[in-house]
């Protein structure tokens, strides 16, 4: 999966010009929690509802509501906002960017093309919605969990004893542990699982678990 299917395309953006009591406006509206900041369609920073509470905070002790209020209407993005911003190409793994979140500690990435153009804009919460349909948790259908040994083959053994039972598999997952063994997870689109359960266990598959999604 790569950023360029998981991620918020076209975000609005903002200027340097773009005054601190606009931004707060739009975030408001839109229900976002930061812009990114560019000059034409390039990035040059970052917004941040966290950067504006910060600059808020810091006058908040000194300043009336009505002078806080007033200096945000006429101090600019380009005062607070942060400029060294780690990006991620659209073309590059989902994986690099969770990667690259981790790594930095951050909870977005903008997304830029080649030509350095903001196109995207990768979030936390993207990353948990992949996560969630990279295993199918919300699909109807059962996730059976079998302990294996990690081997050669081990899946297209395994695979065959779906077939029998004509269990269609539409996602796994795995899971490595000590001792060279793993937990595979699938996700099948059926309920029925008895004979399923009984084979598997029969050809040295341990069932670890079987939970059942019926309504999507």
């Amino acid at each position: 999966m790569f950023v360029k299917n998981q991620m918020t395309k076209d975000p609005l953006c903002v200027s340097v010009d773009t005054k601190i009591s606009e931004v707060v406006d739009i975030m408001t509206e839109k229900g976002l929690h930061r812009l990114p900041v560019v000059e034409g369609r390039k990035l040059i920073g970052l917004v941040t509802k966290g950067m504006i509470s910060e600059k808020g905070a810091s006058k908040a002790t000194s300043l009336s509501i009505f002078e806080l209020n007033y200096l945000l209407s006429k101090t600019t993005v380009k005062a607070i906002m942060e400029k060294n911003v780690i990006t991620i190409e659209e073309d590059a793994l989902l994986e690099d960017a969770a990667l690259a979140m981790l790594k930095h500690d951050i909870g977005c990435l903008p997304v830029i093309n080649k030509a350095q153009e903001v196109v995207g804009i990768l979030t936390q919460n993207d990353l948990f919605k992949a996560f969630i349909d990279l295993l199918g948790y919300q699909e109807r259908g059962a996730r059976i969990t079998i302990e294996v040994i990690d081997k050669l083959g081990a899946i297209e053994e395994i695979s065959r004893v779906f077939v029998r039972n004509e269990a269609n598999i539409t996602h796994v997952g795995v899971y490595r542990k000590e001792n060279n063994l793993c937990d595979i997870v699938f996700r099948i689109d059926t309920l029925e699982t008895d004979a399923l359960e009984k084979d598997l266990n029969a050809s040295g598959y341990p069932v670890v678990s079987i939970i059942k999604n019926p309504v999507v």
